[in-house]
């Protein structure tokens, strides 16, 4: 192989990783988890690095709006005058690590159904198509009944039926009506995406379809057909899944390892959910889960461009204050246990060899939540980064090795994971010392004062890119209201990002870094 086919190969497969990752849950967060392998250090002087962002926190501060409706919804409005467009970010404070026991990828599941429409769009005739909808319900629970009773001829009657009934069902759907009706109107990027810990609803319109946002969004949620194409959504993600784990080396180690890693955290079960859970889903489990989770104290709404705060308010009060008001509801999540002692997990498969390490680290609201970021960008931002450097550069012992800090969420404790793909002739193994010995150093070696400046100069830099545009503000803004009770902390994370010294790094370092906090994982190549 050249080495522009190598070169290829390894962002292919880097590719890969990151969407099986993504699809896991994770969502890399700003500043210090930009993994781009192009993103240079800025030349901005050290002077500067060292500057607080007050200055842009002020400026947001006087021109954003917050407000709470009646109904305990809260919206987040920030004026950008520069262009006429505005982007809106619908965050439901619902992910995988919400559902019941059983009915893993629900919170994904409902995800895809909010784009079947309502009771007005997405339908020809929904007086017609009601029936038809119910009627597949009960046709499914009657063959899983003969399924379960072993009554074969019955089942395969019923399957007849409940085929005829569908096709009847889909004559009535308006395909995508809701993206026509985005498009049309100058709408742009459309879509969803559900985490460990939250569901995302987003696009953006000209500034003058502020009101015809409000109009489909809150009819999405409060006049929702979750049985609309139920049973066929079923079967595309059925497939999903089957693309990304049943059929894919990486997808299968993923899930291994992090079933490994944790024990009861429900961070352990996979977003997509587990192929027996998403085939036992009925419409009821879905319609259940959106009536306790959806509710207006759940959702905060951030709108970011070309918008006046006060016709936003009362557009809002309008629209989304015929919410019904419901308790917050309060998930039982269970606490990890720390773990005591080194976890592995090895898995042969047809497929090159991969290397995983992970360490148990908090969560997000944590005072070294910084120093984490800082180690995770020291060892793996770039091709600057300690690891790529000495495993790809120097010994050749991989042809990619990353990680980031905050998997599969950042919501509660979470796993700080490095990877590697090894290069040909040599083995995990040999990786796991390269590795190791790249973290031994963080602990008894300072870092120096200008990687670390680098490194800080990069977070910096990250940030404001990711504030750039209305929709990563909005997005940025949300994440941080939400996980840590205020968007300010959003601009706060620099400055304390800023302050991190050479001795915060070896002390978190010799406190994560221990072999009874690991957990590895091989995934070793298997002749097909």
């Amino acid at each position: 192989m050249n080495q522009s086919s190598r070169s290829i190969s390894r962002r292919l497969l880097a590719i890969l990783l990151a969407t099986v990752l993504f699809w896991w849950g994770w969502t890399p967060k700003i500043a210090l988890a930009q993994r781009s392998t192009t993103v240079q250090p800025s030349k901005t002087p050290t002077s500067k690095v060292q500057t607080s962002i007050q200055p842009y926190l002020e400026r947001v501060i006087k021109e954003l709006t917050e407000f709470r409706l009646d109904n305990g919804m809260k919206f987040i409005v920030l004026e950008r005058h520069q262009a006429p467009v505005v982007s809106f970010v619908t965050y439901a404070d619902v992910g995988g690590v919400d559902e019941p026991d059983g009915k893993t990828g629900v919170a994904h599941f409902l995800e895809h159904l909010a784009f079947k429409g309502t009771t007005s769009i997405g339908t020809t005739n929904y007086q017609a198509e009601k029936p038809l909808l119910e009627r597949l319900e009960q046709l499914d629970t009657q063959i899983r009944a003969a399924k379960a009773n072993g009554k074969q001829d019955e089942v395969t009657r019923l399957q007849a039926t409940f085929k005829e009934v569908e096709a009847q069902a889909a004559k009535l759907v308006k395909q995508n009506e809701m993206g026509q009706i985005v498009e049309q109107a100058g709408g742009v990027g459309l879509n969803a995406t559900t985490s460990t810990e939250a569901t995302r609803y987003f696009y953006s319109f000209p500034a003058n379809k502020v009101e015809l946002w409000m109009s489909l969004e809150s009819d999405r949620f409060l006049d929702p057909v979750i049985r609309r194409e139920f049973y066929k959504e079923k079967d595309v993600i059925l497939e999903e899944r089957r693309m990304r784990v049943e059929n894919s080396p990486i997808g299968l180690m993923v899930e291994k390892f992090i079933d490994t890693a944790y024990k009861v955290h429900p961070y352990r079960r996979p977003v997509i959910g587990y192929d027996q859970d998403i085939r036992n889903l009925t419409p009821e489990d879905v319609q259940k889960f959106f009536e306790t989770y959806y509710v207006p104290s759940n959702i905060t709404v951030a709108v970011v461009g070309d918008v006046k705060p006060a016709e936003v308010k009362k557009l809002a009060q309008t629209y989304f204050g015929r919410y019904k008001a419901a308790p917050k509801p309060q998930s039982k999540i269970p606490v990890e246990p720390q773990q005591t002692q080194k976890r592995e997990v090895t898995v042969e498969l047809p497929s090159q060899p991969f290397y995983f390490e992970g360490y148990h680290r908090p969560a997000i609201t944590h005072p070294d939540n910084a120093a984490y970021d800082i180690i995770g960008a020291l060892l793996s931002n770039g091709r600057t980064s300690r690891l790529y450097k000495s495993l790809v550069e120097q010994q050749r012992l991989a042809l990619n090795a990353q990680g980031f800090s905050g998997f599969p969420g950042d919501k509660y404790p979470n796993l700080m994971l490095f990877y590697a793909l090894t290069a040909p002739g040599h083995t995990v193994d040999e990786l796991a010392v390269a590795l190791r010995q790249e973290i031994d150093k963080l602990k008894t070696e300072p870092v120096s004062a200008t990687e670390l400046e680098r490194v800080k100069t990069q977070a910096r830099a990250g940030l404001l890119r990711s504030l750039d545009s209305n929709m990563g503000m909005a997005q940025q803004l949300l994440e941080y209201e939400v996980k840590t009770g205020s968007w300010r902390n959003l601009f706060k994370q620099l400055d304390e990002i800023i302050a991190v010294t050479p001795a915060d790094i070896q002390r978190v370092a010799k406190a994560t870094f221990t072999p009874e906090n690991r957990t590895v994982g091989k995934l070793l190549s298997k002749k097909a």
